[in-house]
């Protein structure tokens, strides 16, 4: 079995048109995860992969509202799509931290997991630019 690092993972996910499976890893907070994402032959890529169109609070936010809110939010994220369980990647694209990609992820019950977020209250809706401070939304 391969292993590639996220920083080369991205020319291989150009080439996937459709859903590209990935395996949970380990939940890093609200927005973002870990996976083992399988490609062609034995061929496997470990990545960060952050929600695609969704903000959650920062776990070292600037307020005790923040902080809380974001650890509810890592918390439900891990309840969605829990360590080891399967989760369908779409939209990739790489993100503005190396190493990392955005995707939409969708669970085992095909629900968007960051809309899901969204409708709970544990995250709000983000098209990329400035973010609002979550300290100011309380």
């Amino acid at each position: 079995m391969k292993y590639l690092t996220a920083a080369v993972c991205s020319m291989f996910f150009t080439s996937f048109a459709m859903a590209v499976p990935a395996r949970v890893g380990h939940i890093i907070d609200g927005d973002t995860f870990s996976g083992v994402v399988k490609l062609e032959g034995d061929i496997e890529i470990s990545v960060r992969v952050r929600l695609r169109n969704v903000d959650t609070p920062e776990i070292n936010g600037e307020c005790e509202y923040e902080k809380t809110k974001a650890q509810q939010a890592r918390a439900r994220l891990g309840e969605i799509i829990p360590v080891g369980t399967m989760v369908e990647l779409t939209n990739i694209k790489d993100d503005k931290y190396l190493g990392r990609i955005d995707a939409n992820v969708f669970d085992s019950r095909g629900r968007d997991v960051g809309n899901v977020l969204v409708r709970e209250g544990l995250g709000r809706k983000y098209n990329g630019g400035r973010r609002d401070k979550w300290c100011n939304i309380k």
